[in-house]
């Protein structure tokens, strides 16, 4: 983890955190996501129908993929207790991982804890794109776009 520069992205995501939206949980979440083109933060935002949250990791990385990044090289993650993803957002930061098992995340509290962990550690057997036959695809030109 020592390849990573640590203080933009846990700048990232305490910023992040901090215009998080939920009313509901009370629950604030701050996420920084690297790629190879920069730094893509992003925090949760609840909605009355719970279905219809946005966790602050798939926030990060859905800004990330419509910057143009494919692939995330680190996470930083920032809640009041240093709470870890939840599933679907394991899966999601799988799905994007330059290197899945391997892929570094440090989990913050807001008391300035911090626990280094990679992907691998907490979620050792996703589900990838090979095990549906599936090589996955980015559209590069509007002509090129699949609905």
């Amino acid at each position: 983890m020592s390849a990573i520069d640590w203080e933009p992205l846990k700048f990232a995501a305490h910023e992040a955190r901090s215009r998080a939206y939920c009313p509901y949980s009370g629950y604030a979440v701050g996420a920084a996501v690297l790629g190879d083109s920069g730094i893509y933060a992003g925090c949760n935002v609840e909605n009355v129908s719970y279905g219809a949250c946005l966790c602050a990791e798939r926030n990060g990385v859905t800004r990330m993929i419509t910057a143009g990044d494919h692939k995330i090289l680190a996470l930083a993650l920032v809640t009041q207790d240093g709470g870890t993803p939840c599933g679907t957002c394991l899966q999601v930061l799988a799905e994007f991982a330059k290197d899945s098992l391997a892929m570094p995340i440090l989990i913050c509290d807001e008391r300035g804890a911090e626990r280094p962990t990679t992907l691998g550690a907490l979620f050792p057997r996703p589900f990838a794109s090979a095990q549906v036959g599936n090589t996955p695809r980015f559209s590069t030109t509007e002509n090129d776009l699949r609905m």
